[in-house]
């Protein structure tokens, strides 16, 4: 490297470490141009009245000096008519934002830069669906409000010290408190309504008003790979429902059909055609489809719905493992599926339902600028025709599964929102007619033996340390399969397959991150092998620990995660709290706690953590105190739902375990309550 271009990166790196100490600046930087080309959110509707608009700009303006509240009422007021948000744009910052290096970051405190380092990779344009406003995924899940609070928290992290916590309320920085070394550098809640007061009206209104923000499961804590960490639970997912559709593992070249290619959805593709399937994706919004046509993760694109299947019976018949996206409504696809009676084997739906009446879904016959304006000026007549392509929606599937097909809820909420649209969909024994992924497949499977996605990121941000940590944890699971019993042997087999394919799949995107599922003592294993790693200089920079909020413990979600526990308890959010509350005590460097997620505000609590392991002794303490409790704590509550596989995990853990003593449930025989 020259002189010259090595004193340009030198000079590039303490400009950006001078704009990260500013914080908010003191004089107006420039207003910033719309960008057409990124996708960007649709416009909210239009909830406050005339004084909560007001309330609304006295809220953003307090984020800066009086000199300029003159200068912005009138921007703020303008965002907030045509965006129904205030995301202060001017703000942005002109510095490229993604996962840098972690001594690339301004920061008195190594676990403070491994947090920047986390979040700016949230914010990134390869990885946010709709970076401009702050949103990582799922339509509404954002890290911050508004740019004047990136800013703050930027500074704030920056400044602290390993004897302060940084709270963070829905995206705004309260502040730097005093603590101390063993407590969480930062503490994140998002969305924490009152209770009476989270309906998905509550989240419009409260949100414009500038207090509050869906932080969906790991946009606001700061934990979002990219796309990755989908691909591999859905690679699960549907492998496991082609051996359950199949009976056997002989299930390459099966017909997968669903919707969704936008955010975390569009990791469907993909997944389908690493477990060798045909798979037709639906997705109404352009832009998307072209973005995961152009990774790759899509094969081809139709317009023409009728060419879309005839080249998946093509594939199926030549047993062509091939990702489709038909570029269209999803309604279409499956009404056209049944009335050429296609045998399609597995079918699920990942549009954001959660979010139904603010994009996460559209109605059959409208295009896509049609439905984003509907939404704003005709709200009621929007959630009509939604609630009519619904019931349509479940009468195609139902015609189709009448025939064969396996239909799963990929936890999305299609069965609820379906159901509260009136679609013929309700169940005879159970409250839906189709399982939930998790009642089916990921509750029985892995959860409920500890068994869930693990991940860690490294913040060398090189990806020569990447493919070290690939090789240590590939290393301790084909170890631990040795012993294992035969309950878990195939996660073991599964996982094992899924990292020696992981440099292959190409599916890193922003940081050097990965994922696989895994139990308490795969996760401890891998993680003090990292830290080892660490110490010898194996690998070169802290590794970041985490998980998603989707695990056995970290949420309480009665349609998803939770879906599986049948003692009446799925409605209550104890696990999620106590699992928040005990990773912080328990050594983790950042905790955070969500109202709303996957399945919707107001429908599931999470709670979540990030864990810098740095190769000292202190992190090897923290990590086997905090993961096994991570883990354990939802064991033992799926165990006392008399899940049977959790008390085969939890009975076994307690052999291995000194110290654990969990409250296992007395089984009462069917015929006692056949008498009453």
């Amino acid at each position: 490297m020259s002189k010259k271009k090595k004193s340009a990166e030198q000079l590039s790196k303490k400009a950006f470490q001078r704009l990260i100490l500013q914080g908010i600046p003191d004089r107006l930087p420039g207003k910033k141009e719309f960008e057409p080309d990124i996708n960007h959110a649709p416009k909210r509707k239009d909830i406050l009245n005339a004084d909560e608009k007001k309330l609304a700009l006295r809220n953003a303006l307090r984020y800066f000096p009086s000199k300029h509240h003159k200068s912005l009422i009138k921007e703020f007021k303008e965002e907030l008519q045509s965006y129904g948000r205030i995301y202060m744009y001017r703000f942005r910052p002109d510095y490229k934002i993604y996962a840098r290096p972690i001594q690339d970051y301004p920061a008195k405190s190594k676990q403070a830069a491994a947090i920047m380092h986390m979040l700016s990779n949230n914010l990134d344009d390869a990885v946010a669906q709709h970076p401009r406003e702050l949103i990582t995924y799922g339509g509404n899940g954002a890290v911050f409000q508004n740019w004047a609070q990136y800013l703050l928290t930027m500074r704030y992290l920056a400044q602290m010290s390993d004897k302060q916590t940084l709270v963070l309320y829905s995206g705004h920085p309260l502040g730097l408190f005093p603590s101390h070394a063993e407590a969480p550098r930062v503490v994140v809640t998002n969305g924490m309504m009152i209770p009476n007061y989270s309906k998905p009206d509550d989240w419009e209104k409260f949100n414009a008003l500038g207090v509050t923000q869906f932080g969906q499961m790991t946009a606001g804590s700061f934990m979002y790979i990219g796309p990755q960490g989908i691909v591999h639970g859905t690679t699960i997912t549907v492998m496991n429902a082609a051996r359950m559709k199949s009976g056997s593992d002989r299930y390459k070249g099966m017909l997968f059909v669903t919707a969704g290619l936008g955010g975390m959805s569009g990791a469907q593709p993909k997944a389908a055609k690493i477990a060798g399937l045909v798979s037709i994706t639906a997705e109404i919004n352009a832009k998307a489809t072209i973005k995961r046509h152009e990774q790759g993760w899509v094969d081809e694109v139709y317009d023409n719905v009728n060419a879309a299947i005839d080249r998946a019976l093509e594939a199926r018949k030549k047993n062509e493992a091939v990702s489709i996206a038909y570029q269209g409504n999803i309604v279409d696809l499956w009404e056209q599926l049944a009335e050429r009676k296609v045998l399609v084997d597995l079918g699920s739906d990942q549009t954001s339902l959660h979010n139904p009446w603010a994009g996460g879904y559209y109605p059959a016959g409208r295009t896509y600028e049609e439905s984003n304006r509907m939404m704003v000026e005709q709200p009621e007549q929007f959630k009509k025709d939604v609630q009519d392509t619904l019931r349509r929606h479940a009468l195609a599937v139902n015609k189709l599964a009448a025939k064969g097909m396996y239909f799963f809820d990929y936890g999305n909420a299609f069965l609820l929102e379906a159901s509260r649209a009136g679609a013929d969909i309700k169940g005879i024994d159970r409250e839906f007619i189709y399982p939930s992924y998790i009642q089916d497949i990921l509750g029985p499977m892995c959860f409920d033996y500890g068994f869930g996605p693990f991940r860690w990121v490294c913040t060398s941000g090189d990806e020569r340390d990447l493919r070290a940590t690939d090789k240590i944890a590939l290393e301790v699971m084909k170890k631990m399969l040795k012993n294992a019993p035969k309950e878990i042997k195939q996660q073991l087999i599964d996982n094992i397959q899924w990292i020696e394919h992981a440099q292959k799949n190409k599916l890193v995107v922003g940081s050097q991150a990965r994922i696989l599922y895994a139990d308490a003592e795969g996760r401890i294993k891998i993680a003090e092998a990292f830290n080892q790693a660490i110490k010898a200089k194996k690998i070169k920079a802290p590794v970041v620990l985490g998980r998603d909020h989707h695990d056995v413990s970290g949420t309480d979600s009665p349609y998803r995660e939770t879906s599986n526990i049948y003692d009446g308890s799925r409605f209550t959010a104890d696990m999620a709290v106590q699992n928040f509350v005990g990773d912080a005590f328990r050594g983790a460097t950042w905790i955070s706690l969500h109202n709303g997620g996957g399945v919707g505000w107001g429908e599931v609590i999470n709670g979540g953590f990030g864990l810098v392991i740095d190769g000292s002794k202190d992190a090897e303490r923290r990590l086997k105190s905090m993961l096994f409790w991570d883990v354990n704590n939802g064991i033992a509550r799926r165990a006392w739902a008399r899940n049977k596989e959790a008390l085969f995990a939890i009975q076994r853990e307690m052999k291995r375990s000194k110290g654990l003593q969990v409250t296992i449930p007395h089984l009462v025989k069917d015929s006692m309550l056949k008498e009453l």
